[in-house]
């Protein structure tokens, strides 16, 4: 049996550096055990009842319905309704309410948690007090509060109304955001290592402050790190890294105030990053040459927007953006260094965004008794620019990136997520270092605890740099594999999954699932590697899912045991494998 930890296994001991002691010592204690319109569409799948599928902490304050002497929505919106006064009840990481989270370890965490300071709540809402009531800004603002890794859930509801002015209460819950960690594995006949400690909740004041060491297939970084997305309590975004390498380093600077929400009118920023790395090509999981690769990147944009109107945002930027690349064939000291690829772009672009207001949420779809807000409606992204030598750029080339999703709820019960992108530039008539990607993600909710689902993705690459390779292998989708065992010009995967989601919540820590999967794929075309080979790989498997529920980590934990189907006599008879995922 082979064994395969993937990179991100740090993301694993972050997640149990602050469960795995909770775990051990709870036995002694413990027996283990994007924004919605006011009317959505059609739910993607089906809603469990309150006492099916994975259980949650029953907090009654984010299931409360509003008080019945309080209107409907509708009717408080007729009426002309203001928002009178905004209450805040902050919930802690446990509710020692419930007699299986009144233990000692959690009474004690709740203790040495610093709960999210009120004004770091406030400072996400879209309404004030004064303003006309609207539901769509309430089910918006907890769509992001739910989107920040230190909240577990949000809920926002009415709760009085007295001559025309309608009270409103905003309920948040914390999870443990202090996420120290260390890392052991083996990727892929590498070995790999890791410390790191990160808050993602900083004093409470919402700021991410986070250092790590980690050695990995590719290099051994230590990285410093620092991101604030409400600089002062305002929208400003503030984000940077310093990474020293084995093999370079990273340093990158991001300040913007983002498009917020449906009807920011404007946004604007600026970026600037330099890079120097060695990028490896690979055959059949094993390296056969390496580059030294140098890239900077500087930016600056603004734009604007009508908000939304009819159910739809349009939204337009324009910026000016320099790109340059370098690499080099990596030789031995005191050796020539044969001739390499050199590019320098600087353009001036515009972009384009539509997105419908068609919202809603599921949950038990990519994750495990959590709330999600999944897009029903269409999302499109567009950017064109053109790099000229009179602005510094070393030739002229037209520059583009763009994607595309769009979500449909076939049935209640059945849901499909597509997904397009491009990104690239076209010089001479010609696309050069082009990466188109397509995906189809189809979920059939077969029971509260049970789901269904299928997904098939396709990567074409165009004249891409060397050093920039299509791959597929254990650590892209094809679990009963080594990593990066296939190369080519392009690759198609296609997986099936029937997913379990258990009432099993041991230590009142993790939400358990689990999956029969079967996984097929193949490379196409010559890539970086001539005499890659392309033959159709097949597996089947089993494995178990740890949804985190009380860090700001949020991920799955897949355990999975994988036999691949096909392959060289190289590949081992099954592949053990833990992952560390963003999603089911």
């Amino acid at each position: 049996m082979g064994w395969r930890v993937s990179s991100c296994a740090a993301g694993w001991t972050f997640a149990l550096g602050t469960a795995l002691v909770p775990t051990c010592m709870a036995a002694q204690d413990a027996t283990p055990g994007e924004p919605r319109a006011a009317d959505p569409p059609a739910a993607a799948a089906s809603e469990p009842a309150a006492d099916d599928g994975p259980p949650r902490p029953k907090v009654p304050e984010l299931d409360k319905p509003r008080p019945a002497e309080v209107p409907d929505d509708a009717a408080l919106v007729a009426a002309g309704a203001r928002i009178g006064e905004v209450r805040f009840q902050r919930l802690n990481l446990f509710d020692t309410r419930l007699p299986e989270e009144d233990k000692l370890l959690f009474r004690w965490a709740n203790k040495l948690h610093l709960l999210t300071h009120e004004s770091v709540v406030a400072s996400h809402l879209l309404f004030k007090p004064g303003e006309p009531y609207d539901p769509r800004l309430l089910r918006e603002s907890e769509r992001i509060l739910r989107s920040e890794s230190y909240f577990r859930d949000a809920h926002i509801r009415p709760v009085a109304l007295h001559d025309g002015i309608v009270d409103l209460e905003v309920v948040t819950q914390d999870v443990w955001t202090l996420n120290p960690g260390v890392s052991l594995g083996r990727s892929g006949g590498k070995n790999s290592s890791g410390f790191s400690l990160e808050d993602a909740n900083l004093l409470g004041l919402g700021k991410e402050l986070g250092f790590s060491f980690k050695s990995e297939v590719d290099r051994t970084s230590k990285t410093l790190s620092y991101h604030d997305n409400h600089v002062l309590d305002s929208w400003w975004d503030l984000q940077g890294q310093y990474s020293d390498n084995s093999d370079g380093h990273v340093h990158e600077l991001i300040v913007k105030r983002p498009f917020y929400a449906l009807d920011t009118p404007w946004t604007a920023g600026a970026q600037v990053r330099d890079e120097e790395r060695v990028d490896s090509v690979y055959d059949r999981g094993d390296v056969i040459r390496q580059l030294d690769v140098r890239d900077r990147a500087l930016s600056a944009f603004g734009g604007w927007s009508a908000g939304l109107q009819d159910g739809w945002v349009t939204r337009w930027t324009a910026g000016l953006s320099l790109e340059e690349h370098r690499a080099t064939l990596a030789v031995p000291p005191n050796e020539p260094v044969p001739p390499g690829t050199e590019r320098k772009l600087v353009y001036p672009w515009i972009g384009f965004e539509l997105i419908q207001d068609a919202f809603s949420e599921v949950r038990n779809q990519d994750q495990i008794g959590k709330t999600e807000d999944v897009s029903l409606g269409w999302h499109i992204m567009g950017k064109l620019g053109y790099s000229l030598p009179g602005l510094g750029a070393d030739r002229r080339a037209t520059v583009f990136a763009g994607n595309a999703t769009v979500g449909h709820a076939l049935t209640p019960r059945q849901t499909l997520l597509l997904a397009g992108s491009a990104v690239g530039y076209v010089e001479d008539g010609q696309l050069q270092n082009t990466l188109v990607k397509a995906e189809s993600r189809y979920y059939l909710k077969q029971s509260a605890r049970r789901t269904f689902f299928m997904g098939l993705s396709a990567q074409r690459g165009v004249r891409l740099d060397d050093g920039q390779q299509v791959l597929l292998g254990g650590d892209n989708g094809l679990r009963g594999y080594p990593l990066r065992y296939q190369s080519g010009d392009g690759r198609w995967l296609f997986t099936t999954e029937q997913r379990v989601f258990t009432n099993w919540y041991p230590f009142r820590l993790f939400n358990v699932g689990g999956a029969v999967f079967y996984d097929m794929g193949r490379t196409w075309g010559q890539g970086a590697v001539p005499d890659s080979s392309h033959k159709l790989l097949k597996d089947v498997g089993f494995g178990l899912r740890l949804g985190n529920s009380r860090t700001s980590l949020g991920n799955v934990i897949h355990i999975d045991v994988a036999f691949p189907l096909d392959g060289d006599s190289s590949i081992k008879k099954a592949q053990f494998v833990v992952e560390v995922k963003e999603s089911f």
